[in-house]
């Protein structure tokens, strides 16, 4: 069995994508996962500042909820990092999220695919919500996740679950109205299948 852990960056604390973060982690529970959700509403995660301190083994000098949440991640089996789209992609929060894993880098002589570095390697998946369901809604978001996640850092892709249709920006969450919920709880249940 693995462990998960959900980094869900923003969102309503009830919103559409609280409602298929909760229904991803029933169903990867339920296949005997054991999940973590970290909320990044409720912690304080500040972007990259790029001053390099960190280099190789060294920890981040920001001092914020970050470096309590970096062993969570180097023990993590899968990272499931979820948003809703904001302005056609991730959020912020999860943004800067993820440009603190360059204190995760370890150095290395000869890194894979022409990186600077080496990151530790783990699977990762994709939950995202939006009120739009165009073919292109979740492009910019998907194409980010796949070359900063995947193609660069090095995570073993287990899939995407792009919920469009979810709902106008305006009114209240609409998942619940829609196949959605299901369709992560699946999701969830069949990662590792």
């Amino acid at each position: 069995m693995k462990n998960i852990l959900v980094a869900k960056g923003g969102g309503r604390p009830k919103g559409n994508t609280a409602q298929i973060v909760s229904s991803f982690a029933e169903g990867a529970s339920s296949a005997g996962h054991t999940v973590e959700v970290i909320d990044l509403n409720k912690q304080e995660v500040n972007g990259c500042l790029g001053c390099n301190a960190c280099r190789f083994g060294k920890p981040c000098i920001q001092k914020d909820a970050f470096n309590g949440i970096s062993p969570k991640i180097l023990q993590a089996d899968c990272l499931v990092f979820a948003s809703p789209l904001y302005y056609w992609t991730i959020s912020s929060k999860l943004k800067a999220f993820i440009e603190r894993f360059y204190c995760l880098a370890i150095e290395d002589a000869d890194p894979p695919l022409g990186r600077y570095e080496s990151y530790p390697v783990h699977d990762s998946a994709l939950l995202m919500t939006a009120a739009d369901d165009f073919f292109w809604t979740f492009n910019q978001a998907a194409s980010y996740y796949q070359f900063a996640l995947v193609n660069y850092i090095g995570f073993k892709d287990r899939g995407m679950y792009l919920a469009g249709g979810c709902g106008d920006t305006n009114g209240k969450p609409c998942i619940a109205d829609t196949d959605h919920l299901a369709g992560a709880f699946t999701f969830g249940a069949n990662l590792y299948k």
